[in-house]
């Protein structure tokens, strides 16, 4: 149940008894994500995933996201599928201050779980959404405004940076691939924001970021106002779309 600040979200875009998929429902921003989901009278079934729900998937064992997909094929068509899974930080992990910080191992486990892990999701899971003309069906990979190379000002978070922006340019092409075949589908990026997080408390503070509960209802309602023609858009929670 969801208290009065934080009033149910709708996705009255979606059909009637729509069913939702949210992928990295463990972290703050998919559990958030899933309590509004749960909370709309509309939605049929919301279903987690991640590296503590079952089915289990971990962005570092690519095989598992196969499996997850053949575990939640069922034979009824998913509307919703949200990707909110990321790291930026872990014991082993910690965005480069400059350039004399690069590490490859490390790089390459942050480009694996940020950006090859997402595409691969899109690859096993695409095909269990609806399809047809008129088949409306939403997808949103969390992404971030430092990805944005035009938006970059500051510099530092290399390789952080570097698989957002590469996490982009999947969102972008697979969207126009499947413009072709998915005539009603949206597909897009989307920043949510500082969010009250593991991700972001070491870097901005508890006290300047937002409720996770706050920022899951932004994105959801931006992704309900979107049309087929927005597809492949980088959006911000607010409905801001932001340079590449």
């Amino acid at each position: 149940m969801l208290d009065e600040s934080h009033p149910a979200s709708r996705l009255n875009s979606l059909p009637e008894g729509y069913r939702a998929l949210v992928i990295g429902a463990g972290g703050g921003i998919g559990r958030a994500l899933c309590k509004h989901l749960r909370a709309d009278p509309r939605c049929a079934r919301v279903q987690g995933v991640g590296r503590r729900q079952s089915p289990f998937v971990d962005f570092e064992d690519p095989a598992s996201i196969e499996s997850a997909a053949h575990a939640l094929q069922d034979g009824h068509p998913w509307h919703l599928l949200i990707v909110a899974s990321g790291v930026l930080h872990r014991p082993d992990l910690r965005p480069e201050k400059r350039l004399a910080d690069l590490n490859a191992q490390a790089f390459s486990k942050v480009l694996t779980i940020n950006t090859v892990g997402p595409a691969l999701v899109l690859r096993h899971f695409i095909p269990l959404l609806a399809r047809g003309a008129q088949a409306r069906s939403l997808v949103g990979l969390v992404s971030a405004k430092v990805g944005s190379i035009g938006d970059n000002r500051l510099g530092g978070w290399t390789a952080y940076r570097a698989s957002k922006a590469a996490l982009n340019m999947v969102v972008k092409t697979t969207a126009i691939e499947l413009a072709r075949t998915h005539k009603a589908l949206v597909l897009v990026a989307l920043h949510p924001g500082t969010v009250r997080t593991a991700l972001s408390e070491p870097f901005h503070g508890q006290a300047q970021a937002r409720d996770p509960m706050e920022a899951a209802a932004q994105m959801l309602a931006v992704m309900d106002a979107l049309q087929p023609e927005d597809t492949g858009s980088f959006r911000a929670y607010d409905g801001e779309v932001l340079p590449w």
